[in-house]
């Protein structure tokens, strides 16, 4: 998307999830930045710590320095989003530190592959207090606190079922909830949208996996968070928002 017109008044959009540098909300933030918007940065590093991956706690100071030499005003917050009183907590503070937010890109997860017969509980709770209730609650603190002319809020989903139960039952439960507020919110004039962005490697893959979805891939290779992020900075423009409640696939067409 084109950058605003100098001395144009730059908008402020929260971004969750954004805490590596290889991740799809970082990806999404650079873009953003790029677009002429302020940011408000959330993350959460005790979740990438118990993951393969592990935590990288510098990401978070690179990526803000990425984002201000782009020319963003960047906040960092970092949130625990089981906690239910963190979404609360988080809206209270972007808005403090940034003023009113008029987009917001839900990209947190919580994601740990189990099927019908291995899932714990504990779990199964987890990833609905993550990716679902927090989901609500961000939507509907965003609401509250939305300028007049409205905003705009993108959530990231998926359409995995078999083996990763509890992360596509919660995604499942998320699509319902945006397609949900684009109705509730829309005479607020804000939009509301959900993307699947199909596989992108941002250090979850091993050569088998990778392998495998390539061979899927009309395109041959890959999606990548610049490609999730170009579909995102549209849906939060002035030019993408007519496009509310809609499940979007923007996955190369591996979905086909």
């Amino acid at each position: 998307m084109d950058s605003p017109a100098e001395g144009a008044l730059r908008k402020t959009a929260l971004v969750t999830g954004a805490g590596r540098l290889a991740g799809i909300g970082a990806g999404i933030a650079r873009q953003l930045a790029a677009d002429g918007w302020d940011l408000v940065v959330s993350y959460w590093q005790a979740y990438d710590a118990r993951m393969p991956w592990g935590s990288e706690p510098e990401d978070v100071v690179r990526l803000t320095a990425e984002l201000e030499a782009i020319g963003a005003q960047v906040h960092l917050l970092p949130v625990d989003l089981e906690d239910p009183a963190g979404p609360g907590q988080l809206m209270a503070a972007a808005v403090q530190a940034a003023g009113p937010l008029q987009g917001m890109v839900l990209s947190h997860t919580e994601s740990v592959d189990s099927g019908i017969l291995d899932t714990s509980i504990e779990s199964f709770d987890r990833h609905f207090a993550v990716n679902t209730r927090a989901s609500w609650q961000l939507i509907a603190a965003f609401a509250r606190q939305a300028p007049d002319d409205g905003g705009a809020i993108v959530a990231l989903t998926s359409d995995h079922t078999a083996f990763n139960l509890p992360y596509g039952a919660s995604k499942g439960a998320l699509d319902r909830i945006v397609i949900a507020a684009a109705r509730e919110l829309g005479a607020q004039g804000i939009s509301a949208n959900v993307l699947n962005p199909g596989p992108v490697d941002t250090g979850w893959m091993d050569d088998t996996v990778r392998d495998a979805v390539v061979r899927q891939q009309p395109t041959g290779r890959l999606g990548t968070p610049a490609d999730v992020a170009g579909t995102v900075a549209f849906l939060l423009s002035p030019a993408g928002r007519w496009v509310s409640g809609q499940l979007i696939k923007s996955d190369g067409g591996f979905s086909a």
